[in-house]
């Protein structure tokens, strides 16, 4: 890259999924559709390309014929090429290395999505959760998004202020293991592990210094916070 490496003092949050042990079960996305209030459109809209959910679980056919499964998040990519094209800048990059969306800044361009290689990001066509009928709001802790903004999974950002806010308040500082994004917590094999990179002894870095780690589309240089560990074929 010719552009030099962010300074990432303190905190750095980062996800590392063992794909070995993702059984492809779903768990994960409808966590995080239930957690972020991520309306459900229904098969047509599906149909038309509009799905609204923020993580998808990709199929992919082996040699030997038998199906590997990989959940795809946002990659909260330290190069994110997302951000360089927004016109008002509306998707950002915070201190602890987070790709975040300021809804009241978007103006709905998709410029953002058109420069994403991982397709994860989701474009609000309607008003989904003040249609008549609609779903009321079940997580007051995450915002409603207007219509005609982009979406995109946050690493469950509402939990992590959370489980800072309770540190500060007991004045220590943050555990290993303390935040839990909604699809490690759902997750049934455990494939997904979420913290932060910095911290040598936290358990997404051991998963990340492990010879399994890769980086989707790493040739890129996009650089993602999301990582996976490789599966085993036996």
């Amino acid at each position: 890259s010719l552009y030099p490496d962010w300074a990432q003092p303190g905190r750095a949050w980062g996800m590392a999924i063992d794909l070995d042990a993702c059984i492809g079960c779903n768990a994960c996305s409808l966590a995080c559709q239930a957690e972020n209030n991520t309306p459900v459109v229904g098969p047509a809209e599906v149909a038309r390309g509009r799905e609204m959910h923020w993580l998808r679980v990709d199929l992919h056919a082996e040699p030997d014929g038998r199906g590997a499964f990989q959940p795809v998040p946002c990659m909260h990519c330290e190069k994110a090429p997302c951000e360089v094209v927004c016109p008002v800048n509306a998707t950002v990059h915070d201190n602890e290395g987070l790709n975040l969306m300021v809804y009241a800044r978007c103006i709905g361009t998709r410029t953002c999505s058109n420069n994403c290689p991982y397709k994860v990001r989701r474009f609000n066509w309607h008003g989904y959760a003040r249609e008549p009928g609609a779903v009321p709001v079940r997580n007051p802790e995450v915002p409603i998004r207007p219509r005609g903004v982009i979406e995109k999974c946050t690493y469950c950002q509402h939990r992590i202020q959370s489980a800072r806010l309770a540190a500060d308040l007991e004045g220590r500082p943050l555990r290993d293991g303390e935040v839990e994004t909604a699809c490690q917590r759902a997750c049934p094999t455990r494939a997904i592990t979420f913290g932060d990179v910095n911290d040598a002894d936290s358990a997404v870095s051991r998963a990340k210094r492990g010879g399994r780690n890769y980086a989707l589309l790493g040739e890129l240089g996009t650089r993602p916070r999301t990582t996976y560990l490789a599966r085993v074929r036996r």
